[in-house]
């Protein structure tokens, strides 16, 4: 089975930069650069603040807006209430404010799907997203979009990324379900008596605000030595922050919207996006994306929906079968049931099914490591592929010297607990071009798809950058099913 690289590397571009906060751990030095701020005339801030436009503002779009925004978040560390000229807002604003180069380091762990729009095309041709796990200083991870065509031939003609990069709004939501929250609460082991009175003053529905205050009062009123109960109220504000949505402009280019860490529990990385293009029962498509957030310690497993990539929906992942990284959506329902591959232990592939998706508490093995290339792990590369002859599941494994390969199995279409097939080499190994980067010896992905029966699969490379192979549908589908599992 051969699988043909093609000439195409995404690789990381420093120059990439989005503005963010800049923060202080002590409060007392926002005081005193603020103080420093205001001890200058009308004209020295005019001066300041025309040199840090120069410099920059041909570097962000609204870059003027977010000084602004970041001039109210801090504007209560003023002594007084004395009124301010725009220009001296601005410069607080900037200098609260820092550039982030997102792709520094990497840009790696692709899936692609179909774009939404597929208007305005030759035949045979198809428009395609790509997601990419971009991370830059710190280790911090993000996702990232590019977008191209694969024409009747199956060449690739990637966009020319923009050289803006931005963050979208927030938009919080509006109220949480009392049940759903709690039942959470109790998965992360925080369900105690502080957790009991809290939600004891809450409605069936709360907004963020109510969980606040409620959280602020029995603080104030319950003060204990041990620090239990800030624990959890922090694990509560966490968990809270962690549904929420975000919206992009549609003027944006696709290149130019990402999705940073914005909450607690991301604070050290978004990780791994499996987007996957979902067909519902009426037809209905959305395109769902599980993911990993990090926050240094703990892991959360999350999960991204969109119509449109503009508006994107972010919620948790619930049930003591989302425990781990990996997880990995069919395209669609089996049996009325969603499903999704896991992996539990580090070790195995897992199936699991679910009426409700973001719920999952069952799970059996799907698959264990069996060939020598995968005997310290074996996961997959991404959602299911569906076929004529089965689900097509990219899958890698861990071998010596940590040594990282790509390779597929085939999964029964009515039964996906049934494996038909698996190939007894890897499909892809890294060559001597893609050995070095940020991982030596890794080959991964995120997920592929099928276009004029050849399977196309973006792959990382040593966890630095991105490249494709592609491989014959009817070759692949031949020697899989040649290899039935007894």
């Amino acid at each position: 089975m051969k699988a043909l690289r093609t000439d195409i590397v995404i690789k990381p571009d420093h120059t990439r930069v989005l503005y963010r906060p800049f923060e202080l751990k002590q409060e007392q030095r926002f005081v005193k650069i603020i103080a420093r701020i205001m001890s200058l005339s009308e004209a020295e801030i005019k001066r300041e603040i025309d040199e840090v436009m120069a410099d920059f503002h041909y570097r962000h779009p609204r870059i003027k807006d977010f000084f602004l925004k970041r001039f109210e978040q801090v504007r209560h560390h003023l002594l007084t209430d004395q009124p301010l000229s725009e220009n001296r807002k601005l410069l607080i604003g900037a200098y609260f404010t820092q550039e982030y180069s997102l792709e520094s380091a990497a840009l790696f762990n692709p899936s692609i799907v179909w774009h939404p729009d597929q208007s305005n095309l030759d035949e045979g041709s198809r428009r395609f997203i790509i997601s990419l796990r971009a991370t830059g200083e710190g280790h911090i991870s993000s996702i990232t979009f590019r977008a191209g065509i694969i024409d009747n031939n199956r060449r690739f003609i990637l966009d020319k990324p923009s050289r803006f990069v931005t963050t979208p709004e927030m938009i919080p939501n509006t109220s949480y379900e009392k049940t759903l929250f709690e039942r959470k609460l109790f998965e992360l082991g925080l369900d105690n008596e502080f957790s009991d009175r809290v939600f004891t003053a809450l409605d069936d529905y709360f907004s963020l605000n109510d969980l606040q205050e409620n959280i602020n009062y029995e603080l104030r009123q319950n003060r204990n030595r041990n620090g239990q109960m800030e624990m959890t109220a922090r694990g509560m504000m966490s968990l809270a922050q962690s549904n929420y949505e975000v919206k992009f402009s549609p003027d944006q280019p696709i290149s130019e919207r990402i999705i940073f860490p914005s909450t607690p529990a991301e604070v050290n990385g978004i990780e791994d996006a499996r987007f996957v293009q979902f067909y519902d029962d009426d037809g209905h498509i959305i395109y769902y994306a599980t993911y990993t957030a990090y926050d240094g310690k703990v892991i959360l497993p999350q999960l991204l929906e969109t119509t449109d990539f503009l508006h994107f929906k972010i919620s948790t992942l619930n049930g003591s079968a989302v425990q781990n990284k990996g997880l990995a959506l069919f395209p669609r329902k089996i049996n009325s049931n969603f499903a999704m591959l896991s992996r539990q232990d580090n070790e195995n592939i897992y199936i699991m099914f679910s009426k409700h998706i973001h719920f999952w508490h069952t799970k059996q093995i799907l698959l264990k490591p069996t060939f020598p290339w995968e005997f310290v792990q074996l996961g997959n590369c991404g959602s299911p592929i569906e076929t004529e002859a089965g689900w097509i599941v990219l899958s890698h494994g861990v071998g010596p010297m940590r040594k990282y390969v790509i390779s597929v199995f085939l999964l029964d279409l009515k039964d996906p607990t049934r494996v038909i097939g698996r190939l007894k080499e890897p499909l892809i190994t890294p060559n001597e071009n893609e050995r070095e980067g940020y991982v030596p010896n890794v080959v991964y992905s995120c997920g592929g798809l099928i276009h004029n029966r050849e399977l196309i699969i973006p792959y990382a490379m040593s966890d630095y950058a991105t490249s494709f192979v592609t491989v014959n549908l009817e070759d692949l589908l031949k020697e899989l099913t040649s290899s039935k599992q007894t």
